[in-house]
């Protein structure tokens, strides 16, 4: 199996991209931790003409914010631990197909003998009642929050699609419904001073818990490696900081990381 990977802002340059063993494109909007737009249907037609599966990470906007099959994906992949579980206690995933790849995708389930565990299934269903509800709050609050940090000196950019600053936000805007409670900033600095401040930041912090797997009731923070990336690297301007916004009162959560910020300013 080859594998390449491509810019994900690269839109109509990747037809240049697809060869004649090219046989999947996937996607994923926004990218994980630095949050860049895809054009999801212009890649998922140009790689239809190919006869390429086109496949999609979904889990940052959940099916409520963004539905791949109806923007030309044929599969389309979930990380249900994250809101539809909501609750940070469930280990499982889902995966969609459209009518033309749902034979096979089933085939492969049986044959590889997959199923979710009936106790967990029922956690994930008993989440999906109240997703709608939760991801309001995700959305809002977390939206609040990116718009403070703008304002701050010390810190270079905000990675939140929905902020009309962002790169991509006019893409967000024309093909998502909505946002949820993930994003990222950029602590500013050089790259070396920069990770000694986010390490301070991130000891200081109280109501935000450390922690990769994002999508549950509390909030988290995490220092983003991005070091072992072939594109899109770690920018120069300063590290990048991941937010998970819970669903904790916004002031604590401002509070929080003002301590954070004071923290990294006596680093």
């Amino acid at each position: 199996m080859e594998v390449e990977y491509y810019d994900p802002e690269i839109g109509e340059g990747i037809e240049a991209l697809i060869r004649p063993n090219t046989k999947l494109v996937h996607t994923e909007a926004p990218g994980s931790n630095t949050f860049e737009m895809q054009d999801i249907r212009l890649i998922a037609k140009i790689a239809h003409r190919h006869d390429c599966v086109v496949t999609m990470d979904n889990t940052w906007a959940t099916p409520l914010y963004f539905r791949p099959l109806d923007f030309g994906v044929d599969v389309s992949i979930h990380a249900t631990t994250k809101y539809p579980s909501g609750h940070s206690d469930i280990i499982m995933g889902s995966v969609s197909a459209n009518a033309k790849h749902w034979p096979k995708l089933e085939e492969a389930r049986i044959t590889l003998g997959i199923c979710g565990a009936p106790d967990d299934s029922y956690q994930i269903l008993r989440g999906l009642r109240t997703m709608g509800v939760r991801l309001a709050h995700h959305q809002k609050s977390a939206l609040e929050i990116a718009q403070w940090l703008e304002g701050r000196a010390d810190v270079s950019r905000v990675l939140h699609p929905a902020l009309p600053s962002f790169p991509g936000h006019e893409i967000w805007k024309r093909d998502f419904k909505g946002a949820t409670g993930v994003f990222s900033f950029v602590l500013k600095g050089e790259p070396a001073v920069a990770r000694r401040k986010a390490a301070a930041f991130l000891d200081s912090l109280t109501f935000f818990g450390l922690g990769w797997s994002w999508g549950g009731y509390e909030s988290l923070a995490v220092l983003v490696n991005l070091s072992d990336r072939r594109i899109r690297k770690a920018p120069e301007d300063g590290a990048v900081i991941r937010l998970q916004i819970g669903l904790e009162d916004v002031a604590d959560l401002v509070k929080d990381l003002e301590r954070g910020f004071a923290a990294a300013a006596e680093a």
